[in-house]
């Protein structure tokens, strides 16, 4: 197994053709063809089906590319900085549902760490799309729930996708609302309670199933309910509308200000806060910084 062979399986990888590949690699299609070959026959397995229609990535060629795409950037590191006498920045990207708990963990950890010598990048999306961004490995973590209803289906999907579930810690049912709304000064709120405010949701777009909504009860019969795409929009509607959204109960009130405040709901529901990252893969020196931050956030209010 060459480098050269894991440039062009990748190459491959990346333009989804045998013969884009090739042009981009300045090589004849057959010639790369013959050297994927090789690198298969080595390996004992596929990384490519062919068929008239194309290409597509095999189960253990996603795998296998997930680790050749590492060794190149670890390579070209190397290159960099003893052949070329310079030194790129090393990246980090997290992607997450919509938690500010989350996004102050990567506050401390950015700040630790530095952003001279480091590349960020945070991914504050929908449950799909952290999904992807993992298991494409665009993103290093993707920070979600699962709870007793999701369960099941969101583990069989990060199975399929040769991904794991690591669980952090487990906390109750929170209705975060504007601390004028007038159920902001009770101790437990119902959902009884509830009926006369709108439930706010945020919007997962083409994948809009139940067992990926970011909000806890997504199968409970709302009599009002709003979809929003972003957290500065629900905070809005909070003020403007006396709406309300369900969620872990941890607060942070530097990003978000002191203008909010985390109920706790009537149930003895727990959703458990976790991360996924890939399969048999170790987390890096940053990942597991960022990690360590998470579990600070336990306590509730930051």
């Amino acid at each position: 197994m060459t480098i050269q062979q894991l440039r062009y399986a990748v190459c491959i990888a990346n333009s989804n053709s045998m013969n884009k590949a090739a042009n981009e690699l300045y090589i004849t299609q057959p010639s790369l063809s013959s050297t994927i070959r090789d690198l298969e026959d080595e390996l004992g397995f596929d990384i490519f089906l062919r068929s008239n229609r194309g290409i597509s990535i095999t189960q253990e060629g996603e795998e296998f590319l997930g680790y050749a795409r590492q060794i190149l950037e670890q390579y070209s590191l190397m290159e960099e900085k003893f052949i070329e006498k310079k030194m790129s920045k090393k990246k980090f990207s997290v992607s997450m549902q919509h938690y500010t708990f989350a996004v102050q963990a990567f506050i401390k950890m950015a700040k630790e760490f530095g952003m001279d010598d480091y590349e960020f990048a945070v991914h504050e999306t929908k449950t799909y799309e952290v999904i992807e961004n993992v298991k494409n490995q665009k993103s290093e973590v993707g920070i979600l729930y699962l709870n007793d209803f999701n369960r099941r289906a969101l583990l069989k999907i990060f199975h399929d996708n040769d991904l794991e579930f690591v669980p952090l810690f487990d906390c109750g049912i929170y209705v975060y609302m504007w601390n004028k709304n007038p159920l902001a000064s009770k101790e437990k709120v119902s959902f009884e309670d509830l009926k006369a405010y709108p439930c706010l949701s945020f919007e997962q777009g083409q994948n809009n199933s139940f067992y990926l909504a970011e909000e806890v009860f997504s199968t409970y019969e709302y009599k009002q309910i709003i979809k929003a795409d972003d957290r500065a929009t629900l905070l809005n509607l909070m003020v403007g509308l006396n709406a309300y959204t369900l969620c872990s109960g941890i607060i942070c009130n530097g990003l978000n200000g002191g203008e909010y405040v985390a109920v706790p709901l009537d149930t003895d529901d727990k959703m458990t806060i976790g991360y996924i990252k890939k399969s048999r893969m170790p987390l890096s020196r940053l990942g597991e910084k960022y990690i360590e931050e998470l579990k600070k956030c336990e306590e509730g209010i930051l």
